[in-house]
């Protein structure tokens, strides 16, 4: 008895490596392969996007408010075109407008805003549409394989060993394992980067309208030459 026990427990485990897990998915898998891959992309291709956009407001604000008090508007414009930033963007197409009524600068900003948060949630649309389509293709992969394997032990006239049966339903569970994690980690992400974005979009609209107010303030007179003057 004890020689058998160690008999069996010396016997080696057969492992089975991811890639020949995946592989026992049956072809749904290479949509999910390629979900899986998009979903990387967006995640990735939006992280960089959305870290490329950020700025320090503050800074940008009263660099402008400089170079306006000193007269030089287009200095001013250079610079919020250097930025490369959402926000520099935004500021420069009311800067061009300057001299014409607040109205029309407030309705460029605006129409300039539209524009940088249609890029700032530019494919946000894919990686949402991932999360929901992925698992669903797991489920499909798993029907149809169950369907499979109940239509082999209807051609074996019930005549199955159960570790078969049992084989079959775990290749077909792959699909969904496979499905869920990318929908998962495609809806988590997506949340983050949403919840990224709206800061970022809250950030632009406090950063125009302190331009605005900007623009408005009234200009500080200078004094005449002889007033406040020693009469003599």
């Amino acid at each position: 008895m004890a020689d058998t026990l160690g008999a069996l427990l010396d016997m080696p485990e057969e492992s089975i490596s991811a890639i020949e897990i995946m592989s026992q998915g049956g072809l749904l898998m290479i949509p999910l392969f390629a979900l899986s891959v998009l979903a990387v992309y967006v995640i990735a291709e939006r992280w960089k996007t959305l870290s490329n956009a950020e700025m320090e407001l503050d800074d940008l604000l009263e660099t402008i408010e400089s170079l306006l008090k000193s007269g030089n508007r287009t200095a001013a414009i250079e610079y919020c075109e250097g930025t490369g930033k959402p926000v520099g963007r935004i500021l420069k197409a009311g800067l061009q407008r300057l001299g014409r009524p607040i109205g029309e600068i407030k309705e460029a900003i605006r129409n300039a805003g539209k524009k940088e948060i249609y890029f700032l949630e530019h494919r946000m649309n894919w990686l949402a549409t991932i999360a929901g389509v992925a698992p669903l293709v797991g489920f499909t992969g798993t029907v149809t394989g169950m369907i499979r394997a109940f239509m082999d032990i209807q051609a074996l006239q019930g005549n199955v060993n159960p570790s078969v049966l049992a084989g079959g339903i775990w290749e077909a569970l792959i699909t969904t394992a496979s499905g869920l994690i990318i929908g998962i980690v495609a809806y988590a992400f997506y949340n983050y980067l949403i919840g990224k974005i709206n800061r970022m979009v809250f950030d632009l609209e406090n950063a125009s309208s302190d331009f605005v107010d900007l623009l408005q303030a009234p200009v500080p007179k200078r004094k005449k030459a002889d007033e406040g003057g020693v009469t003599g």
